[in-house]
């Protein structure tokens, strides 16, 4: 029997999809619980791609995750402390867009419900004490501006005085325009902070997820001691469109992704998200820290 055009938008308009199109019947189910996998294309019940770590059932495609779905997957119970969260951004360029900035980051923290694109703090990983620093996608897609510099730096700086080892999981889409020169500054100011824990004997883990890219790669994220990264990340500085154009030469398949930057010797080991948190300890546990 065939669906009327009433029944579908009313189905539509309660925010469900119609399930039983030939029968008539009312099998409806909230849209949201099924999802397709962007790789294999196959039809995932959500809750069971999140009790599995948000990777696919059926070909572990590493799915987006927020900085908080990282930290509760790496850390230990209750065990993190954030820091630096009183930290805020200005806008000395008064920048504006297709809105101003200000407006933006406004609207940014109220549909997210975090301060800025990154959480940071003391945390237990397996038992080690450690500072870890996760960027945040779901923020202006990760965008690195004075806020994410400062607090890195700040992070590198208490890993240095507590004597900890230093956890940087990158996930960002680079430096944030919207800030102009400002953003471009904390390239150097992170990297020149990693200088000085290095010079202090300390430890930087740095875990590579999809994308890391732009600026975030060219300072910070490639400065680890070990570089682990998640399966197919996307890792690079430009995207592979602008380097072909700009070189105008065809480019090796998945030049860009962990496997082939491991393969390269840029990454140390690509790591299944399900065993990132035991890779990160055994690598403090050797380094001795």
């Amino acid at each position: 029997m065939a669906t009327s055009k009433e029944q579908v938008q009313t189905t539509q308009a309660a925010g469900r999809t119609w399930m039983d199109v030939k029968s008539g019947g009312s099998n409806a189910i909230p849209e949201g619980l099924w999802l397709r996998c962007p790789q294999c294309g196959q039809m995932i019940y959500r809750k069971q791609m999140e009790a599995n770590l948000h990777v696919c059932p059926e070909c572990e495609h590493h799915f987006r995750i927020s900085a908080s779905e990282r930290v509760r997957q790496l850390t230990d119970p209750e065990s993190f402390e954030p820091m630096f969260t009183e930290l805020r951004c200005a806008d000395p360029l008064s920048f504006v867009d297709r809105k101003p900035y200000a407006a933006r980051l406004v609207d940014e923290q109220r549909r997210t419900g975090e301060h800025e694109a990154i959480k940071a703090g003391r945390a237990f990983i397996k038992g080690r004490a450690a500072m870890l620093c996760c960027m945040d996608l779901t923020f202006m897609m990760g965008s690195m501006g004075s806020v994410v510099g400062e607090t890195i730096t700040r992070s590198i700086e208490a890993a240095i005085d507590q004597n900890l080892p230093l956890i940087i999981v990158s996930c960002s889409g680079g430096a944030r325009m919207q800030e102009s020169g400002l953003s471009l500054m904390q390239m150097a100011k992170t990297s020149a902070a990693l200088a000085r824990l290095d010079d202090a004997g300390g430890l930087f883990i740095s875990v590579l997820t999809d994308p890391t890219t732009g600026g975030v790669t060219a300072s910070f994220a490639m400065l680890g001691d070990v570089i682990l990264a998640e399966p197919k990340a996307l890792i690079g500085f430009a995207g592979p469109r602008v380097i072909k154009q700009t070189i105008r030469q065809d480019l090796p398949e998945g030049f860009q992704r962990s496997e082939f930057l491991q393969d390269a010797g840029l990454v140390d080991r690509v790591v299944h998200r399900r065993d990132m948190r035991s890779e990160v300890s055994r690598v403090i546990d050797y380094a001795g820290k």
